[in-house]
């Protein structure tokens, strides 16, 4: 198998979309011996920060000496990008090796696995052979019944904040949602907990009283920043102090305090982990397209912001680095997003909009986006139509002290980057 044959095995069952259950992804991991099990896992769900709360989770269990697997979606340019070793992406040649391995399997099964659920099974399985001491996992969608809950009982399950997603799969109001997102909170797990509204929380405190599992909530009230800008800020945690987090975006100091809480319930559980790798963890974590500045001059944003929730997060950081600075919006969302009020969050910061439409199926057009914008707003809009003519129209005539900022769809974000030469 060569690597466009992997790619064609990767991408052979994506017609069918998003599948959720377990009976697959069991059957497909059977077939290959079940390696999760040599495995202990950091499972991680939520609505909004989950990568974020991951990338640092694998920083520090790096530094702290861990071979540490890191698993996450969606890939902004690459799949490999969704399977990382110690910060590394898997490479070329090992990827085809484990989509040779595990097409066998697929192959043989009556009901094939879906295209997240190869991936999964073709990550658990180069964590085991790589014999990772600690696995990062990122929830797909949902968490009762993704596929990465084809594990045991993780070491701990972490819930980060929770929002209006996905309903018609995941159910339409916040207690149903995080029915679902519980459902990675099993026996034996410790559990962390990003506080927020009492209806999710109330959900995440029940499951853990049924199960016996030990609970932990972030204290916003014990956060404080102490500075912030474009390349980072400071902040304090608990008794933790000037703590140097890479990540810009006001929204990055509730995900370091869910990772900080998980730190700690894992040194409670034994886990090995010096205070200097906490630190040193959280200053080197990097996590492309949220509130990442790819130029200076004229200044250019991209935030992976793909919902309502995320646009309010994107807001708040916009208010916070650059107060009172207009900019010119580059948007594309999905069409099952609710991209008005996303709009209307976003139209405060922006001087006019340019609108484009992602390389994704779920695209809404640019010029339906363009359309909506000006009747929500006033706003002078642009249609700009794909990515990079989207870019390089917001871009024309922009001087050394102009803004732009792009946001409304990971699927956009590595177009946008890409465009930045940043892959």
């Amino acid at each position: 198998m060569n690597l466009t044959e992997a790619m064609e095995f990767i991408h052979a069952a994506s017609w069918r979309g998003s599948c959720l259950g377990l009976e697959r992804i069991t059957e497909l991991m059977a077939r290959l011996g079940d390696p999760q099990r040599e495995l202990r896992f950091i499972h991680v769900a939520g609505t909004n920060g989950k990568g974020s709360v991951c990338a640092m989770l694998a920083s520090v269990l790096t530094r702290a000496g861990y071979r540490t697997g890191l698993y996450t979606s969606p890939h902004l340019f690459r799949v490999n990008e969704r399977i990382k070793v110690d910060g590394a992406d898997v490479s070329d040649a090992e990827l085809t090796e484990l989509a040779a391995l595990v097409k066998p399997a697929a192959d043989s099964m009556a009901d094939p696995p879906t295209e997240f659920e190869r991936i999964t099974a073709m990550a658990l399985l180069y964590f085991a052979r790589r014999r990772c001491g600690a696995v990062v996992l990122e929830v797909g969608l949902g968490g009762r019944l993704d596929s990465t809950n084809v594990i045991g009982p993780p070491e701990a399950a972490v819930v980060t904040d929770l929002s209006l997603e996905h309903t018609a799969v995941l159910g339409d109001t916040l207690e149903q949602i995080a029915g679902e997102k519980a459902g990675i909170i099993k026996p034996g797990a410790s559990v962390v907990l990003s506080a927020q509204s009492a209806e999710a929380e109330n959900v995440i405190r029940r499951r853990c009283a049924e199960l016996g599992c030990p609970l932990r909530v972030t204290e916003p009230q014990a956060l404080r920043l102490r500075a912030c800008g474009l390349f980072g800020q400071t902040l304090d945690y608990r008794d933790r102090r000037e703590l140097r987090l890479r990540l810009s975006g006001s929204y990055q100091l509730k995900n370091a305090a869910a990772a900080l809480d998980t730190v700690d319930v894992l040194r409670e559980r034994g886990w090995a982990i010096p205070e200097e790798a906490v630190r040193a963890g959280l200053a080197e974590t990097v996590w492309p397209a949220r509130f990442e500045v790819l130029q200076m001059q004229p200044l250019v944003l991209v935030d992976g912001a793909h919902n309502p929730a995320g646009a309010a997060e994107l807001s708040a950081s916009l208010s916070a680095c650059l107060p009172g600075r207009k900019l010119t919006m580059v948007m594309g969302v999905m069409a099952d997003k609710d991209h008005s009020d996303m709009i209307r969050t976003m139209a405060p910061h922006a001087a006019d909009f340019v609108t484009v439409t992602p390389e994704s199926e779920r695209a809404l057009p640019a010029r339906e986006l363009a359309e909506r914008i000006r009747s929500l707003t006033g706003l002078p809009v642009r249609c700009g139509g794909s990515v990079r003519d989207g870019l390089a129209l917001a871009l024309e005539g922009k001087g050394p002290d102009g803004a732009v900022c792009a946001f409304g769809s990971l699927y956009q974000a590595g177009e946008v980057r890409a465009y930045f030469g940043k892959t």
